[in-house]
């Protein structure tokens, strides 16, 4: 799951559905961050992920020093999907996010949502780069050594991709070009039928 709305929404519903390791972000990224040299933690993230108060509860569970400042970012998925990184308003509505959690003081800032590193040459331009936690590096290190450890890891490099979205597949499969072409149109998943 590395959706962080999902991940904080529906992974502790799931988790037991299926017969196969689910590897949620912010629960795995969690015992990461509570590693770090810091006190002061910034999240931006969707507004479904701050009102979960996921990454908060996550990492308390480790950690219960740590102060946690937690802000959702409305627009900025938009933002990203529409390719609007670089326009003036934009920029503007970015950089009024920054500077309001600036006031808290954090020593890093997580970048809670799978579209805000798309942001990261925006934001840098007003913070040092250095300053933003990107999990998703972290987490699939973490996915692979568990999966190595408990001799699941597959060395053969052939296999097969499915990509699943609960909505708007076309849409989905129209912004990931950012990043990655998709072979095929992702499959639609509703989770209130599983």
């Amino acid at each position: 799951m590395a959706c962080n709305t999902t991940s904080a929404n529906v992974y502790d519903e799931y988790k037991n559905f299926y017969d196969y390791i689910l590897y949620p972000i912010i629960q795995t990224y969690a015992k990461v961050v509570a590693n770090l040299n810091i006190n002061r933690l910034g999240v931006f993230a969707t507004s479904a992920t701050i009102e979960s108060r996921a990454y908060s509860t996550e990492i308390h569970k480790y950690r219960k020093d740590i102060d946690i400042f937690e802000m959702s970012c409305p627009g900025w998925v938009q933002i990203v999907e529409n390719n609007k990184q670089n326009d003036e308003l934009s920029v503007e509505l970015i950089k009024e996010n920054l500077y309001r959690m600036m006031e808290n003081n954090p020593d890093k800032i997580i970048l809670g949502c799978t579209h805000y590193p798309f942001l990261l040459n925006v934001l840098s331009k007003f913070a040092p780069k250095e300053l933003f936690i990107e999990p998703s590096y972290h987490f699939a290190n973490f996915i692979k050594e568990d999966l190595k450890q408990k001799n699941l890891l597959n060395d053969n490099e052939t296999g097969s991709e499915t990509f699943l979205v609960s909505a708007n597949a076309n849409e989905f499969k129209q912004a990931a070009k950012m990043f990655y072409e998709l072979p095929k149109n992702p499959e639609i998943i509703n989770f209130a039928t599983v």
